[in-house]
């Protein structure tokens, strides 16, 4: 037992292990237990003497010889911390200084560290420094490391260290100096000193003299190093002249050929015709057929004679005399200046007017010998050998000439082509206007909320009422056919219908019983089941003072009208709210007084929507698309995808196969229901948006769009039933004369319905 407890103390008191942990961690990292044990001891001996708290309190029979070594050393620990409490006391009891740390001894009854009292008055055990020998494993320890990986060093801002080495010992941030300092380092400039901080070690960032060379010459705009080239050459990949579109003369390859089982058998079917002599080869005619023995010739000049000049004779045509500029010393007018002389050399040989450019010479010994002499005798002697010689085709394509003949546009009268009159009298923006179906009168309004009705021909104004002060109106539109005259308005969130007192009292008469006809529905179907809900559109008489100006029906829906749209039979018409959500399209049966929402939900926001001519087909439009219904079906047909970004317009041709759309993005689209869902034309002719399209109704083929920049662009559009044959566009005229007034221009038109008048 006496052996095991000298090896416990032995390895107690010299572990390396132990030392480092006193000497980095300042004598904090010992056992707590450890220190209370050996204090615990110290005290109770100097006062009382009592056991050592290493035994334990039921083990009364222990060693005699083990208590007396325990109190031996506790005897020595307790005077040395007594002669280490009395050096302690001068520096205020903080802690000795490191000269009074002992150096660590071979003998082992000498202690290793020395005892002192920290800041709460605890004793504190501080081991000297371990000298290294020989056999030591830090003699030739690396430089120190730190090993904080990719963490940047700015975390360790707030902290004394700037990471740890790779024992886990704490790295001290290396001192700065003050402004003095820094002064004096910047006067003597080390090699390699460039006056930043390494992010990684917080050392000075010392660079090579190769790199701070590639700075100085980055800094002073040079070349960064040898052979660097800044400017090389242009590759010119492509042509800078800009075509009309690609020409090229090159063959066809023979990759592209595709056999043919059809020809094959018609050119077999040749060659068997040859073989057995039914057709026989083509042999070009002999000169001796050619000629005609019977024509005698003569060669007048064959044996020509100088003649006196007479009348009757007929001498032999010359060559002409040279001129001016083939002499070797011509005027200076018919020498070239520069820019001729490089635009000569620059032509092609076949499109030079003249095989030689005149040059001055001032005696006759002094000309040169011609400079194409060889080449022009080797040409010759090519000929002579009838050698080959590839000619390059040049290919000189007009680009208009690859354009399409349309028929000119006098042959395609009529269509407008001039201002024949101007109707003033509205108070700010004309909005909308509308030519009533037996083509006599015209229908206006705008912003000032009045709605004016003029005479067509002569332009003089028959009638107004103003039936708003706060809305403007957004939309006129004349109920077709000619049993009636009611004119439908849209102001606000207001459906307004009107009979102007323009027709004859038979004719008034009739179409007040077309509009009081929904009344007695109304009251008749009061108590339906179908009138419980609530109703979508409120249908009432207007004010007594809209009443008495001819303004007899009245319709409220819950969103701002943009579009009105009549049926071919007047009895239905449709609205158009792009504000109203569910409610944003509206069928209205002007012979009920009821409005119906075809649409629960409808994808996009919706621009506008038309009744097809002849067919139960309505078509509705958003910002992308244009959907067709079967409304005796209640189904989709399809989809026409037009490609505008924003569709403001469109319009059915009177045939109903083919429609036109307009965009805000500045396209005219012309789409053949039967070809595709897509543009079958597409026509940018206005710089800005487009605001209406309309087809000419009256059965000529006319179709106009008006835009922003105050223009009206008027075409030819010809329709065929014939399925082969393609639609004929041609644009024939060009209306000007619009102003514009806050980048709006030209907001809505409409076409007479009998003559080319708009």
């Amino acid at each position: 037992m006496q052996n095991s407890n000298r090896k416990r103390k032995a390895v107690t008191r010299d572990s390396p292990e132990a030392d480092e942990v006193g000497l980095s961690d300042g004598g904090d990292g010992l056992d707590p237990g450890f220190l209370d044990g050996v204090l615990s001891q110290s005290e109770d001996q100097r006062s009382d003497g009592s056991k050592s708290d290493f035994s334990e309190e039921d083990n009364d029979e222990s060693d005699s010889w083990e208590d007396a070594e325990d109190d031996r050393i506790s005897d020595k620990l307790l005077l040395d911390v007594e002669d280490r409490q009395d050096d302690s006391s001068k520096i205020n009891g903080s802690s000795s200084s490191m000269h009074d740390i002992p150096e660590p001894s071979e003998d082992e009854s000498q202690p290793n560290h020395v005892v002192v009292e920290d800041a709460n008055g605890n004793p504190r055990y501080v081991y000297g420094h371990i000298e290294p020998v020989y056999d030591s494993d830090d003699s030739d320890a690396p430089e120190t490391t730190n090993t904080i990986g990719n963490i940047p060093l700015s975390f360790y801002d707030s902290y004394p260290h700037i990471g740890y080495d790779i024992n886990g010992k704490k790295i001290t941030r290396p001192a700065k100096g003050e402004a003095l300092d820094a002064l004096l380092d910047s006067i003597d400039i080390p090699k390699g000193w460039t006056g930043l901080t390494d992010p990684n070690t917080g050392k000075p960032l010392e660079l090579s003299t190769e790199e701070l060379e590639v700075l100085k010459r980055i800094q002073m705009n040079e070349v960064p190093e040898e052979g660097y080239d800044p400017y090389p050459a242009t590759v010119e990949y492509f042509t800078g002249k800009t075509e009309t579109m690609p020409l090229s003369a090159a063959p066809e390859p023979k990759r592209r050929f595709v056999p043919s089982k059809h020809e094959a058998k018609r050119v077999m079917k040749i060659v068997r015709a040859i073989r057995e002599g039914r057709i026989m080869p083509y042999k070009p005619p002999s000169e001796e057929n050619e000629e005609d023995l019977d024509v005698k010739r003569y060669d007048i000049w064959a044996n020509e004679a100088p003649r006196p000049d007479h009348p009757m004779n007929v001498p032999a045509p010359k060559l002409p005399p040279p001129g001016y500029d083939e002499s070797y010393h011509p005027p200076p007018e018919y020498l070239p200046d520069q820019a001729e002389k490089k635009a000569w050399e620059e032509a092609d040989e076949e499109d030079r007017q003249k095989d030689y450019l005149p040059a001055d010479h001032s005696s006759l010994r002094k000309v040169p010998g011609y400079d194409r002499f060889i080449k022009e005798k080797f040409e010759r002697c090519l000929d002579l050998y009838l050698a080959p010689r590839i000619r390059r085709s040049k290919l000189n394509i007009d680009p208009e000439s690859l354009l399409p003949k349309l028929p000119s546009p006098e042959e395609l009268r009529p269509f407008p082509t001039t201002c024949a009159t101007i109707f003033r009298g509205h108070e700010g923006r004309v909005r909308s206007l509308a030519v009533d179906p037996s083509g006599i009168w015209l229908a206006s309004g705008g912003d000032d909320g009045s709605i004016r009705i003029w005479e067509l021909l002569t332009g003089r104004r028959l009638w107004q009422v103003k039936v708003s002060s706060d809305e403007a109106i957004n939309a006129v539109r004349w109920r077709p056919g000619a049993d009636a005259v009611i004119l439908s308005v849209a102001a606000g969130e207001d459906l307004y219908f009107i009979i102007p007192p323009i027709a004859s009292p038979e004719l008034e008469t009739h179409s007040r019983s077309i509009l009081d006809a929904g009344f007695g529905y109304a009251t008749s179907n009061a108590s339906s089941d179908s009138t419980k809900k609530t109703a979508t559109a409120q249908w009432a008489r207007p004010a007594a003072h809209l009443s008495d100006s001819g303004v007899l029906l009245k319709a409220h829906l819950r969103s701002t009208i943009k579009v009105i749209s009549w049926h071919r039979r007047g009895d239905y018409l449709c609205t158009v709210s792009p504000s109203g959500q569910t409610s944003a399209v509206a069928i209205h049966t002007l012979s009920k007084h009821l409005t119906q929402q075809p649409f629960r939900r409808l994808k996009g926001l919706p621009q506008s929507a038309q009744f097809h001519p002849s067919k139960p087909i309505f078509f509705v439009a958003t910002q992308r698309t244009i959907r067709s219904y079967d409304l005796s079906k209640q189904e989709l047909l399809k989809i026409i995808q037009p490609g505008a970004r924003w569709i403001s317009s469109f319009d059915v041709h009177p045939l109903g196969d083919n429609l036109i759309v307009g965009s805000y993005d500045k396209r005219l689209l012309w789409h053949d229901l039967d070809l595709s869902v897509r543009p079958y034309k597409t026509l940018r002719y206005h710089p800005k948006a487009i605001r209406q399209v309309r087809f000419h109704a009256g059965g000529l083929p006319l179709f106009a769009d008006a835009s922003d920049d105050g223009s009206l662009q008027v075409f030819h559009g010809k329709v065929v039933g014939d399925m082969m044959e393609n639609a004929t566009i041609v644009p024939v005229k060009v209306l000007r004369g619009h102003k514009v007034v806050k980048d709006l221009g030209v907001l809505d038109l409409d076409w007479h319905p009998r003559e080319p008048w708009m």
